[in-house]
């Protein structure tokens, strides 16, 4: 008889889903989320794909799990979706600026911070900025990758200057100051000519 994953639940008083995410966290930074499987995650956690399914609805679930977003991206960038592309900069630069002021702010923080000190880390807000915030962002868009990376560039620098680095007077600018500064660059990368 083979040597292969053992079957059911793990022995022990292990925190099993811990125990996922890890391996998961893991496998995402070293392949990508399109390079991982649900079976290949259960495998590295030794645990039956089964147990996987049990404490995740799927592959994108487990996935946020990973990351630990402070907000779903789909909720929080509707109104930047549902905008016409010409509006779509400002939009977006009011409701990042929005959801930095908020309660999510210490999570964000904390993401930023562990992306710039970790591959792993790095590697995991990458995909999520890929799959869950720039195709959503530059949907509808010619050139979509492009113009996302290009606009995440400019807001990602915004975003560090103005509430990691704190860099006056970017951090004391009123939200409408920030939008008359920034918005002609992103709506640029938006619908510009490249």
């Amino acid at each position: 008889m083979s040597q292969g994953v053992r079957r059911g639940r793990r022995s022990g008083t292990s925190d099993t889903r811990g125990h996922i995410v890890s391996a998961a966290r893991n496998l995402f930074a070293l392949h990508g989320y399109d390079g991982v499987s649900l079976r290949h995650i259960a495998r590295a956690a030794s645990v039956d794909a089964a147990l996987v399914h049990h404490y995740f609805d799927g592959k994108d679930d487990l996935f946020a799990a990973c990351i630990d977003l402070p907000a779903d991206p789909a909720e929080v960038l509707a109104n930047v979706v549902s905008a016409a592309p010409e509006d779509r900069a400002e939009v977006l630069i009011l409701t990042l600026l929005n959801l930095w002021e908020s309660p999510a702010q210490a999570a964000l923080l904390a993401l930023v911070r562990g992306a710039v000190g970790s591959h792993t880390q790095a590697a995991l807000v990458r995909e999520v900025l890929r799959r869950r915030i720039l195709n959503l962002v530059a949907a509808g868009l010619d050139d979509a990758d492009v113009r996302g990376a290009l606009a995440a560039s400019q807001l990602i620098g915004l975003m560090m200057a103005r509430y990691v680095i704190k860099l006056d007077p970017l951090a004391s600018a009123t939200h409408e100051e920030v939008v008359r500064l920034v918005e002609p660059t992103i709506k640029r990368y938006l619908t510009g000519v490249l």
